[in-house]
C-alpha cells in the first residue's frame, strides 16, 4: 500500500492506495506540496484502493473510503485518480464547516482574491487553469474557503480538473500545462487533473482578502463583458453555489450579507483567454 502525507492550504491529508497509477500521479501532480513538511495530525484520511472481491479479476473497480467510511458507488479502476480528488472535495465539503464553502475558482493578484461561483459547464475551471498558467496565483479551481470571522479567503492549491475538450485547448494555448493521465467516459466525461503552479503552492498559507465576485460564463464567438450584478441577485447566485449555507444557518446568511456590503458583483461572458484576463487585470488594478 503506498501513503503519501500532504499539508493543503489548511487541511492535512494521509492518502494511501494500492494503485500504482493513483501513487504515481499523487507524485507528479503534488511533487510541490510533497517538499513541504506536513504537520503531525490529520484531518482526512483517505484511501483510493480495488475491492478484494471477485469484480477485480474483470471489469476491476475502485472504492474510495475516508476512515471507515465508504460514500460513493465503486466506479471503474481507470477512473481511480479523478475519484480520489473528487472524495477529497467531498471530505472538505462535508466537514469542515467552521468556513463558509462556495463551489467556485479563485484567483489573486496583488493581493486581492478574485472569486468566481459558477455551475458546471459554465468554463469555470478551464478560465481558472488559463488565469494561473498567465501568472495568477491559483487559490481553488473547486472550493473557495471564506473565513466566518473575517475577510479573508484561505488558499487550497491543489490540482484542477478539466473536462472534455478544454484539455486539448489548454494544451496549444499553454505549453507549460502539465496534466495527469486522461480518464475517458466518467460522469463528467473525459478528465483529466492539471497540475498546480509551484508559485500557488509555495504560498498555500498566505490568505488574502476578498476583493470582488465574477460570475463567468464561456460563450463562443462573444466579447468580454462585465455586467454589474444587483445585492440581491448576487445573495441569491451565493446561495445557489454553497456547500453549507444550509448548515450554516443564521450565520450562513450573515456571512453573504457582510460580504455584499464591501465586495462587489458582476457577471462576465467571454470567448478568449487573452481578453479574459485583461478584463480581471483592471478589476485588481484600477479599484
Amino acid at each position: 500500500m503506498y501513503n503519501h502525507r500532504l499539508a493543503i492550504g489548511p487541511f492535512s491529508f494521509s492518502l494511501s492506495t494500492n494503485l500504482s497509477s493513483v501513487s504515481r500521479q499523487i507524485q507528479q501532480l503534488y511533487a510541490h506540496h510533497l517538499s513541504y513538511p506536513c504537520p503531525s495530525y490529520t484531518d482526512f484520511d483517505v484511501q483510493v484502493k480495488t475491492p478484494l472481491s471477485h469484480r477485480r479479476w474483470f471489469r476491476p473497480q475502485v472504492e474510495f473510503f475516508m476512515d471507515e467510511i465508504n460514500p460513493f458507488k465503486p466506479l471503474p479502476r481507470d477512473q481511480a485518480y479523478p475519484m480520489l480528488e473528487w472524495g477529497m472535495n467531498w471530505c472538505i465539503a462535508n466537514h469542515a464547516h467552521h468556513l463558509f464553502i462556495v463551489h467556485a475558482g479563485v484567483i489573486e493578484k496583488n493581493g486581492k482574491v478574485i472569486m468566481m461561483p459558477a455551475t458546471q459547464g459554465s468554463g469555470k475551471s478551464t478560465l481558472t487553469a488559463a488565469m494561473m498558467l498567465s501568472g495568477w496565483r491559483l487559490f481553488s479551481d473547486e472550493l473557495a474557503l471564506l473565513s466566518l470571522q473575517s475577510e479573508e479567503v484561505l488558499p487550497l492549491a491543489r490540482p484542477i480538473n478539466i473536462k472534455n475538450d478544454a484539455i486539448d485547448i489548454l494544451k496549444h494555448h499553454f505549453s507549460q500545462a502539465e496534466f495527469g493521465d486522461i480518464a475517458h467516459d466518467t460522469l463528467k466525461g473525459t478528465v483529466a487533473l492539471m497540475k498546480p503552479s509551484q508559485e500557488s503552492v509555495t504560498s498555500m498559507h498566505q490568505s488574502s482578502p476578498l476583493h470582488c465576485i465574477v460570475f463567468p460564463k464561456y460563450k463562443a464567438g462573444s466579447n468580454a463583458s462585465l455586467s454589474p450584478l444587483s445585492a440581491p441577485e448576487g445573495f441569491q447566485r451565493l446561495i445557489d453555489n454553497s456547500f453549507n449555507y444550509n448548515v450554516l444557518g443564521v450565520e450562513g446568511f450573515h456571512k453573504i450579507a457582510d460580504i455584499l456590503q464591501q465586495t462587489p458583483c458582476f457577471e462576465f461572458e467571454y470567448s478568449r483567454f487573452e481578453d479574459a484576463s485583461e478584463t480581471l487585470e483592471n478589476l485588481v488594478q484600477n479599484s
